[in-house]
């Protein structure tokens, strides 16, 4: 008996113009993702660009700052364009020049002998008439709002001082660049008198540029290799041991809260408080004896979470201390 194929079974119009739909969809679909695909590629690798563009001269600008610190402080003069040798202008915290000193009609505010339990203004030791170093006018000249210079482990950078703002997003220069400068807080006045508490802020760059090497603060090991910070302001030199390294929350009631600027009262009892604390919430325990009447250096930076900051304490050498013999406090 002959074969006879099975006839197709008839399929109404509506189905194969739904077919043909649903095929369309996913052939748009597929271009749509192709095309989706492609532009984050090359958004991807624009920001590389300019991720890698922005390090670069990020770098550039710490070696050419990096240039006139090392001349300058070798006593050798750095030949700048004609256009920058003018006097560099002077912000509300530099009242005089290298080589000038206040006139005899101009007077420092005088220290004032505080009750018990208040903390006394500080003059500068070595430099009661405030006169900026030729060191920093060489640095001032390059950039206007440079007003100290931070040295530890790899990083050798200028310290600029504007706003708390600004230099998150410019270097030293004031040029545009996502990785920012170290800067120095707003309201830390180096005028007159030498602060209790100063404040640098700076991008914890994955780079490990700027702050991005201040993490590494929480390994035992790190800690007691690189204790020793340099922080040289416009006005006098300086070393700092660091005692603690803590992570914090900058919102009010949470677990990891704690208030920076509680270190910055002029109570000796409360800032004593607020050191015991730092101590106390610090990743490693150090027997470095720090007082409420020492001069502290705070770097901060962020970590993951919008609010979230990591804090590396340090306090300034005493005038009996050297890097290799620190006052150790006393177990109570």
């Amino acid at each position: 008996m002959p074969y006879y194929p099975e006839k197709k079974p008839d399929i109404p119009e509506e189905t194969k113009q739904e077919a043909r739909t649903t095929e369309k969809r996913r052939k748009l679909l597929r271009v749509s993702l192709a095309v989706v695909s492609c532009l984050l590629i090359a958004y991807g690798g624009i920001r590389l660009i300019v991720y890698i563009s922005e390090l670069a001269a990020s770098r550039q600008t710490s070696r050419e700052l990096q240039k006139i610190n090392d001349l300058a402080e070798s006593g050798t003069d750095f030949p700048l364009p004609a256009e920058t040798v003018s006097p560099p202008p002077v912000l509300p915290s530099a009242p005089a020049a290298a080589g000038q000193e206040l006139q005899d009609t101009e007077t420092l505010p005088p220290v004032i002998e505080a009750d018990d339990g208040v903390l006394r203004p500080v003059p500068y030791p070595d430099n009661p008439k405030l006169v900026i170093s030729e060191r920093f006018l060489s640095l001032r000249r390059k950039g206007e709002y440079i007003v100290g210079w931070i040295s530890f482990d790899q990083v050798d950078e200028a310290v600029a001082q504007k706003d708390n703002t600004y230099f998150m997003n410019h270097d030293a220069l004031g040029k545009r660049n996502s990785n920012g400068a170290i800067f120095l807080d707003e309201d830390v006045r180096l005028l007159s008198t030498r602060p209790y508490t100063l404040f640098l802020y700076g991008h914890n760059m994955k780079s490990g540029n700027m702050f991005g090497r201040l993490k590494k603060y929480k390994e035992n090991t790190y800690f007691y290799q690189h204790r020793i910070i340099t922080f040289d302001t416009m006005y006098e030199e300086g070393q700092y041991a660091v005692f603690a390294v803590m992570e914090m929350n900058t919102v009010p009631g949470t677990g990891q809260w704690y208030d920076l600027w509680s270190l910055n009262t002029d109570s000796s009892a409360d800032r004593e408080k607020a050191i015991r604390t730092l101590e106390g919430r610090s990743a490693i325990r150090s027997m470095l004896d720090v007082q409420a009447d020492d001069q502290l250096l705070l770097l901060t930076t962020c970590l993951d979470g919008e609010t979230e900051r990591l804090v590396v304490a340090a306090r300034r050498l005493r005038n009996d201390e050297t890097a290799d013999k620190l006052t150790l406090r006393l177990e109570q």
